[in-house]
């Protein structure tokens, strides 16, 4: 048996889903000996809004599911029958085995995976005061600290710019 990867084009959105039905296909059709693992790449974006953090699973390939498997003609059939499956990467929907870099690259997502951090403000961003002394200035942010979860507004006192520093809780956006 010559176990390769192998990637897999779906509709976007139903990769878990096909991920599930191609399993339990081949264990009804008893050939689940013949797929390895089912691999669906993710990362996990935390991002702060009005001062909460949210954790957010972001598909990494959208649209495409990895396999690694020991293709024969029943397994294709069973992968290409799947409801949600649009055909495999390859000439004319044939299937080609991942090369081994492509291989190494997708497996060492999953072993170190990264945290992405987003923020509801971005630098530039026009910004009014909300909390805190400086309340009812308004300002334009200069630095957004996603490790801190703050941001560095420019504020004028007294027709002079002044930098101060913000927890993303104490600003809003102005409209």
């Amino acid at each position: 048996m010559a176990f390769l990867w192998y990637a897999v084009h779906t509709f976007t959105g139903q990769e878990d889903k096909v991920s599930r039905l191609i399993e339990r296909a081949a264990v009804t059709q008893a050939i689940h000996e013949r797929i390895r693992e089912i691999y669906v790449p993710v990362e996990e974006e935390v991002s702060s809004v009005g001062g909460k953090k949210r954790t957010i699973k972001r598909k990494l390939f959208p649209g495409y599911i990895f396999i690694h498997m020991d293709l024969s003609e029943d397994i294709q059939r069973l992968v290409k029958n799947t409801n949600g499956v649009t055909g495999f990467m390859g000439a004319d929907g044939e299937p080609s085995p991942l090369e081994q870099q492509e291989v190494s690259s997708l497996l060492r997502i999953r072993e170190e995976p990264e945290e992405v951090q987003t923020s509801a403000y971005g630098q530039g961003d026009r910004v009014r005061i909300v909390g805190g002394p400086f309340a009812e200035f308004s300002g334009r942010i200069e630095e957004v600290n996603l490790n801190k979860e703050t941001v560095r507004v420019m504020i004028s006192i007294f027709g002079r710019d002044t930098p101060v520093e913000l927890k993303f809780t104490e600003v809003e956006r102005e409209e």
